[in-house]
């Protein structure tokens, strides 16, 4: 009996017992190949010889020293280039754990500037329902997905208010264009800073492309340049949420690039350090750090672990691998295959409503009927049976329920690492029908 409370207390998870390029291997002598990265983490695949040899140098080198005393070489390296080049405006880089924790720092930094500038009365922050920002209270409460925040509603902070999704396939009215669905949508994100007041806001804060919860959206054409506008006139700050979607995913290093505008604090963690060790980071314009530093002087924020030495020794070796191999021509390419690949084998398939996403992270989202986009009904478990049956097939992705409003809907998430092969991409796409077949086979008629 294992002695971790799990995930899911059904029955204990099958064990992981080593990891070599695309494919995990399990206890029991399974082959399976990781289409998902676990969650879009592992992005250089699992033992990179040049990541390994980097994470053992520095073990032996230095192991940890505290950021109230001490910075270490492999985090003032990684800085330089992550924002030596001041990317967007972007300056300075804050190291923590994890991306619920680069969250909660993000917010916090957030509020420290208008503290800064004498500014003390932004406190709210406006975010978009099916969104994620974390599993922390603070993240939790500043992201939009229903199922996950209803069980914590009475502690989450009340500061957080939610608008309509960047989603068009669920939230574009029936003939609506995509121009006017983007021109509603900035309607009402104007609407929600008059009705807070203008003054009170301290930003908004949305994936660049939607993530686990919606499933691999992308924005519509247009969309961040008019929120960009309308947090210019008001004064508040774009905060990008690149957890997922950052780092090469969508095939640029930033997501943000390919929607011509940048932000004033990005966070970015899961292909920062490809899961080698558990690393985000806060990316801070300029013009904060530069009140902070004529103010108080004090980053008003900290955590035992933060800038760990082995930690952004990972995180360095897996940027400079990304540059040094190229990989970014990769997801562009093994994306493009990849996406065709899903369009070719689910493109007119009765269950598959929408297939989406940009580079090496994609999405099909399942339906009951396709031409009507009526969801399964929610009891009936699909994402989880979807899990199952791909297992079974040795595929791991990423199913997940709730993709409309955090009850109904389900959608498979595809993110498979960067070094991933033509012939790997095809695998995928043969054992995910395969799965898929299973899955709705299963149901009960």
């Amino acid at each position: 009996m294992s002695h971790i409370l799990h995930r899911s207390l059904g029955g204990a998870p099958a064990v992981a017992a080593s990891g070599r390029g695309a494919f995990l291997f399990t206890e029991d002598g399974r082959e399976v190949l990781d289409a998902a990265g676990g969650a879009a983490v592992s992005c250089l695949g699992h033992a990179h010889p040049a990541v390994v040899a980097a994470v053992q140098a520095q073990v032996a080198t230095l192991d940890y020293a505290h950021t109230g005393s001490f910075s270490s070489r492999p985090a003032e390296e990684l800085a330089d280039l992550l924002v030596g080049h001041a990317p967007g405006g972007l300056t300075h880089a804050v190291f923590v754990s994890s991306g619920s924790e680069a969250c909660e720092a993000a917010l916090k930094i957030a509020r420290q500037y208008f503290l800064e500038i004498g500014q003390p009365e932004r406190g709210c922050f406006i975010a978009r329902r099916q969104s994620y920002h974390g599993n922390t209270l603070g993240a939790l409460a500043a992201g939009g997905n229903m199922a996950r925040r209803e069980p914590f509603a009475p502690l989450l902070a009340d500061c957080f208010n939610h608008v309509t999704p960047a989603f068009a396939y669920r939230y574009a009215r029936p003939g609506e264009s995509e121009a006017d669905f983007v021109a509603r949508l900035v309607a009402e994100l104007e609407a929600a800073f008059q009705r807070l007041g203008p003054g009170r806001v301290a930003g908004f804060l949305a994936e660049t492309v939607g993530g686990a919860t919606p499933g691999a959206v992308p924005p519509p054409a247009g969309y961040f340049r008019a929120v960009r506008e309308v947090c210019d006139r008001h004064g508040a700050l774009l905060i990008l949420d690149e957890v997922m979607c950052g780092m090469g995913r969508t095939g640029t290093t930033h997501a943000w690039e390919q929607e011509g505008v940048s932000p004033d604090i990005e966070i970015v963690a899961k292909g920062l350090g490809g899961g080698v060790q558990p690393i985000a980071a806060v990316l801070v314009g300029g013009r904060i750090v530069d009140a902070i530093r004529t103010g108080s002087g004090v980053l008003r924020h900290g955590h035992t672990y933060m800038g760990h030495p082995v930690a952004c020794a990972a995180a360095l070796a897996v940027q400079r691998t990304i540059a040094a191999e190229g990989l970014l021509d990769c997801v562009r390419a093994r994306g493009a295959q990849l996406r065709a690949a899903l369009v070719e084998r689910f493109g007119t398939h009765p269950h598959v409503g929408d297939i989406r996403g940009r580079g090496l992270f994609l999405a099909l989202e399942l339906v009951a009927d396709r031409a009507s986009r009526a969801p399964f009904a929610p009891g009936l478990g699909l994402a989880g049976r979807v899990k199952r049956a791909a297992l079974e097939r040795g595929l791991a992705c990423y199913p997940s329920s709730g993709t409309i409003d955090g009850v109904r809907g389900d959608h498979v998430l595809l993110a498979p690492p960067y070094i991933v092969t033509p012939e790997q991409i095809e695998t995928i796409v043969t054992r995910l029908s395969a799965a898929l077949t299973a899955a709705f086979a299963s149901l009960p008629s």
